[in-house]
């Protein structure tokens, strides 16, 4: 019914956040429990983005099945909704309820502070594309065919 996803942090020059994040597995339970009951209601309603953040999580972490997985954030505001590791290549994933999702400062400082041999911006729908060489968008309903899946 909840998460409990553990903080990513090793020793690096940024002050790291070290409490876990808390996320409702099952989105209906989370709709219900904020009165969201319609998706027009959804839409305009302020937890939009951590609904669609925690379904996009789940999502994924029912698909691809990483061993561990973590979230790495810094108090001055860097912050990656997922990080993990498969077969010594460090990998993020972004959450981003947006049609047109960007690259923006926090991920690039992720890249660099965490070393990421590739970042993945999950968002509604079936579009895929490549935003550079180390930036995948990829729609949720694309994911299970989607060649990165473990």
């Amino acid at each position: 019914m909840i998460r409990q996803l553990q903080p990513w942090f090793e020793n690096i020059s940024k002050r790291q956040v070290r409490s876990p994040k808390i996320y409702l597995r099952d989105s209906g339970l989370f709709h219900h429990l904020h009165g969201i009951d319609t998706m027009e209601t959804l839409q305009s309603h302020p937890k939009l983005g951590a609904s669609g953040e925690g379904f996009a999580l789940e999502t994924y972490l029912q698909i691809c099945k990483p061993r561990e997985a973590y979230f790495w954030s810094t108090y001055s505001g860097a912050e990656l909704d997922l990080f993990y590791v498969h077969q010594g290549k460090r990998y993020g994933v972004e959450m981003k309820f947006s049609s047109e999702p960007r690259m923006n400062k926090s991920m690039e400082q992720a890249r660099t502070t965490l070393d990421l041999d590739h970042l993945w911006i999950l968002m509604p729908g079936t579009k895929s594309w490549e935003l550079n060489a180390w930036i995948s968008v990829i729609g949720l309903e694309e994911l299970p065919n989607h060649p990165h899946a473990l």
